[in-house]
């Protein structure tokens, strides 16, 4: 597990997150006319993982369950990214539900069973496993019992997988949804992650060898106020110092709702803050796959313009975790 997050945590790289359920990537090839059939799916999954220079940016691609049992020219996926550098990994919670008698506030399901599908998974090639919890903000949100209840479940998940081996991945996601503020953001987040290392303590997780996917503080998408990158960074990095213990080896941010670009500018001025015990990367879905999925739209065709598109964003963020992005290197694409 040390061996794994240290490749993971390379300097310049970050996670490239595919592990989208059928349902989620069903929709996103609904609104640009793809049929979300299984070969589409592979065949999209496929696109990405072969982008010639990937591995320059990616340090590790995050599978869904579909995923990791499918191949490239006869080879798994897992394999494949294996043998370009890529460590694979793989999502294990299997979606969220409404938590009884809490309006509008869900946990997150997939603990039954959880154990042997590590062993499974474990023997098909991952070598690290994720977990995402969803916590809103909103009018008396969140409450303590679904900070509670998420953060037992995320602890056994990271226990579990250390116990078969897998460097754990703790997502913890308070949502961007609303007019929250800037600051109602830093306060429930460091609420969230308070209680979840010490739910992690109690189940005896090694903090050494897992790693935490946090979402950066930013106000609601709703929000009247929406702060610069600089502001955004400053508030992310004091919740952060407040409440992750310095043992955890990184932190690798997720996008939510931001825009590949927005996501990158953060991302850049969150890294060029010095002085975090941590190492600090990314771990983008949407904002690394959206500019590649639009170029492509199903058709083979288009396959070298999407992953052209994919590998300029990955290019960028591997710059974005050094803090050495610059509007230039966002041109470099249209100047090609």
């Amino acid at each position: 597990m040390e061996s794994a997050v240290k490749a993971l945590l390379t300097p310049g790289k970050g996670l490239l997150a595919a592990d989208e359920s059928i349902g989620t990537i069903g929709k996103r090839f609904e609104a640009l006319g793809i049929a979300s059939t299984e070969e589409n799916r592979r065949a999209y999954r496929e696109l990405l993982f072969t982008t010639p220079g990937l591995a320059d940016h990616i340090s590790g691609a995050i599978l869904f369950d579909e995923t990791i049992r499918q191949s490239t020219g006869g080879e798994p996926f897992p394999r494949a990214l294996a043998r370009k550098g890529i460590i694979p990994g793989i999502k294990v919670d299997k979606g969220t539900a409404a938590l009884p008698f809490f309006e509008g506030e869900k946990v997150t399901q997939g603990l039954d069973g959880l154990r042997e599908r590590l062993a499974e998974y474990r023997q098909m090639g991952a070598r690290f496993t994720k977990w995402r919890a969803v916590i809103a903000v909103g009018d008396g949100l969140p409450t303590p019992a679904c900070i509670g209840a998420n953060a037992h479940a995320l602890a056994l998940f990271a226990a579990l997988s250390q116990e078969a081996g897998l460097v754990p991945i703790v997502e913890p996601e308070v949502l961007m949804d609303g007019d929250h503020t800037l600051a109602r953001c830093g306060e429930v987040t460091a609420g969230v992650l308070k209680t979840v290392f010490a739910a992690l303590f109690e189940h005896r997780v090694r903090l050494e060898t897992m790693l935490l996917k946090s979402n950066m503080v930013l106000p609601g998408k709703d929000c009247p106020q929406q702060p610069a990158a600089g502001e955004v960074a400053e508030a992310t990095i004091r919740c952060l110092r407040r409440v992750v213990p310095a043992a955890v080896p990184g932190i690798v941010f997720l996008s939510g709702g931001q825009t590949g670009v927005e996501a990158t500018q953060r991302l850049n001025a969150i890294c060029g803050i010095s002085g975090s015990p941590w190492i600090l990367s990314f771990s983008f879905g949407r904002a690394l796959q959206d500019d590649a999925l639009g170029a492509w739209r199903g058709l083979t065709a288009n396959a070298a313009a999407a992953q052209e598109a994919l590998r300029h964003r990955a290019s960028c963020n591997g710059l974005a975790v050094q803090g050495k992005h610059t509007a230039r290197a966002e041109r470099e694409r249209l100047i090609d």
